[in-house]
């Protein structure tokens, strides 16, 4: 399984870059911050060490004592001596911690002062409890660098702020993600609302017409997206009642000169030739309802609503059984799809034509799978090939290669069934089965 790391939306998007970009100025901040705390704790630690050792080794030159030597307190406790001069080192506790970058800058401070130094060791002495006092901030670390034969130890105290560091700088990030991502957030949310909102819009169905315009909100250059897509919908409903009412004026204007042709072909005497005519005058009406109806498939007055599926399918094979066609139902599940009913219905029957036509009988079903409804429509033919399914779907596309009418019909039906389904939220698929025969399937979206 592959792991996404960059989230999709606009809001998750912001969000993951400010974190990350905020993640890594601390971390640059961390970083600085820490050396220099470490050169400042150097330069303390070991400037005093070093001053220590030059006034030492002043006293010597002058003849006065060579160390502080170690001396009660109140409690009659011994103290260590915070000097140490001898020619042996000075000694070290079990648990005291090396400090070879102290050791190195002591090292390097004698050289600058034109100190040869044959050896220089840093450590930091574990901690005491102080009873009934306060306990002195930092460490005490013992110093020790061999001059000219001789071991100069001092002991001081050095701030150890690394955890005080790390807790300031964990809550100024907590503070910084609070005080930017919160802003940035809100600004995602305002421009992403809309935008979902926007894009909700440009999936609907088109042709659907008293459709209210989106409200313009967000950003500037948001709201100016949003108007330019309610003047773009606003053109495609007034392009799409044009085409209707050419649609109309068009079937009109031809339906009549039809009907008035057939009358005067009823006169002709020769009954072979009438007939020949009137099967003519036929087939160009009816293809002139399917191509009025695939112009309007994604149209018309009719509201949508909630459709019971076990209803419908059953009067639909009732139909058909009516005529003599073999039109059986198999599974349905009881579920419902909220639709246009007459133009589903003219999906079904279109369809179940094909089914009846090219596959001997066709079989109703109905299942439901998750959020989706499949009616499925089966039949028993030789079934299609991967460039047949590609092609037959488009409008005036045959099976039948003949352009008789009475075996091939226009090749509207698979057309027009598609743009009903996708009027209607769903898809219209087709897919052979193994045991042969073809499915037409179209899947709609379930209603609870």
């Amino acid at each position: 399984m592959k792991l996404r790391l960059w989230p999709r939306s606009l809001i998750g998007q912001l969000v993951f870059a400010v974190a990350v970009m905020l993640f890594v100025a601390q971390a640059v901040n961390f970083v600085l911050l820490s050396r220099s705390q470490k050169q400042q704790t150097l330069a303390h630690g070991g400037g005093m060490a070093v001053a220590r050792i030059i006034d030492a080794m002043d006293r010597q030159q002058r003849g006065l004592p060579d160390a502080e030597g170690g001396h009660e307190d109140r409690r009659g406790s011994r103290r260590e001596p915070k000097l140490w001069v001898n020619a042996a080192p000075p000694p070290v506790p079990r648990r005291a911690v090396p400090l070879p970058d102290l050791a190195a800058y002591v090292g390097n401070l004698l050289t600058e002062a034109n100190i040869p130094t044959e050896e220089v060791q840093a450590w930091a002495l574990p901690q005491r409890p102080r009873l009934g006092r306060t306990r002195l901030p930092g460490r005490t670390v013992l110093v020790a660098a061999k001059i000219e034969g001789r071991y100069y130890g001092v002991r001081s105290r050095v701030l150890m702020g690394g955890a005080r560091l790390q807790g300031f700088l964990v809550w100024q990030t907590l503070s910084l993600y609070l005080l930017l991502l919160v802003p940035v957030m809100v600004i995602a949310w305002r421009a992403a609302r809309p935008l979902r909102d926007l894009t909700r819009a440009a999936r609907a169905n088109p042709a659907t017409r008293d459709t209210p315009p989106l409200d313009e909100e967000g950003p500037s250059d948001v709201r100016d997206l949003i108007a330019a897509f309610n003047a773009y919908r606003a053109r495609i409903a007034t392009m799409l009642s044009d085409k209707d009412r050419m649609l109309g004026a068009v079937g009109h204007d031809l339906r009549t000169p039809l009907a008035s042709l057939r009358v005067r072909v009823e006169q002709i005497d020769d009954e072979a030739l009438r007939d020949k005519m009137i099967a003519s005058i036929e087939e160009m009406t009816a293809m002139l309802t399917d191509i009025l109806a695939l112009a309007r498939s994604g149209a018309g007055t009719e509201l949508p609503e909630r459709i019971p599926l076990r209803e419908l399918i059953g009067e639909l094979a009732a139909d058909y059984r009516e005529r003599g066609q073999d039109v059986t139902i198999a599974n349905v599940a009881d579920v419902a799809v909220v639709a246009r009913p007459m133009l589903l219905k003219r999906a079904l029957r279109n369809l179940a034509d094909n089914a009846v036509a090219y596959g001997t009988r066709a079989r109703l079903s109905v299942a439901g799978e998750g959020a989706r409804v499949r009616i499925i429509i089966s039949d028993d033919g030789p079934g299609l090939t991967d460039e047949q399914i590609r092609t037959l779907i488009e409008p005036f596309a045959r099976g039948e290669q003949s352009r008789n009418r009475a075996t091939g019909g226009a090749g509207l039906g698979l057309s027009i069934a598609r743009d009903i389904a996708e009027g209607e939220g769903g898809t219209l698929t087709l897919a052979n089965r193994v045991d042969g025969g073809l499915d037409a399937v179209i899947e709609l979206p379930l209603v609870a």
